[in-house]
């Protein structure tokens, strides 16, 4: 078992996203998928109809316990997920969807074909992979199953997050500087054995050149609020459902992008 599935098999994914913060991050998320999903429907008839939405394929690499997968499952679009942590697949098939789930790597995805899905998720394994050729490797994987004119969506952890709560926040900003694990302008050096990879929007930028991905927009789905968690656990519902209609009023300013904990780029394959 590698460090990776360990850590899945203690952390629950599913309780992450039942949180305010990660219900924020789920929501606007969800905008943006459905924003793509509907122009694909346009192709076969229109989001409105059930037909349209059969015929829309939908790719969820490293997909987790299938919060995303399942529930666009369940709105009739045909859903495949690909999921390297066992335990996490074990969760998804057990919520008996019609989501075609499998074990796989999302820099080797041998078992799809090119060409095969209108729109693309890769929402958990940039997280994780390090060094800019394996997640080039994730990113030209998913380029290469998308059909031409589809759309990927691609999350990462951002390096000002880490640095803010990792190193200031919790208190181990000094043992970082000892062992190396900033730069002098506070780029963070991961290690693997730290589990997480950390991102700046120039890294982001040399990934899309490097695969020739054509950039929509680019988005901070969660913002300021896992950073602020105890505070959003303390609003009222008609106060949180505010503070959502905040996050999707901004999450597309450049001026923002890049200081929440996730950032997602939502790519064209031209």
């Amino acid at each position: 078992m590698t460090e990776l599935e360990e850590y899945y098999n203690k952390f629950n994914e599913e309780k992450r996203f039942d949180s305010r913060h990660g219900q924020v991050e789920y929501r606007v998320s969800m905008k943006y998928i459905h924003d793509y999903l509907d122009e694909a429907a346009s192709r076969f008839g229109g989001a409105e109809s059930d037909a349209a939405r059969s015929q829309v394929r939908l790719l969820d690499i490293g997909a987790g316990t299938g919060r995303y997968s399942v529930a666009l499952a369940e709105e009739g679009y045909d859903v495949t997920a690909v999921e390297l942590v066992r335990y996490n697949l074990g969760v998804l098939k057990k919520k008996g969807s019609s989501v075609r789930a499998m074990q796989g790597n999302a820099m080797i995805l041998k078992k799809l074909e090119s060409d095969s899905f209108d729109v693309t998720l890769l929402f958990g394994p940039m997280y994780h992979l390090f060094g800019f050729e394996d997640k080039r490797k994730a990113l030209h994987e998913a380029k290469r199953v998308t059909k031409p004119g589809g759309v990927i969506l691609v999350a990462y952890c951002m390096n000002e997050y880490g640095v803010i709560t990792y190193g200031f926040k919790e208190r181990h900003v000094l043992e970082c500087m000892e062992q190396g694990r900033f730069t002098e302008d506070f780029k963070t050096i991961s290690p693997p054995d730290t589990l997480y990879d950390y991102m700046r929007i120039e890294d982001i930028n040399a990934l899309n050149e490097a695969e020739g991905l054509e950039r929509i927009k680019i988005i901070s789905p969660d913002g300021p609020a896992n950073y602020i968690r105890t505070f959003l656990n303390q609003l009222s519902e008609e106060e949180f459902e505010v503070f959502v209609r905040y996050q999707m009023a901004v999450c597309e300013r450049a001026d923002l992008i890049g200081a929440g904990a996730h950032t997602t780029d939502i790519l064209r394959k031209v």
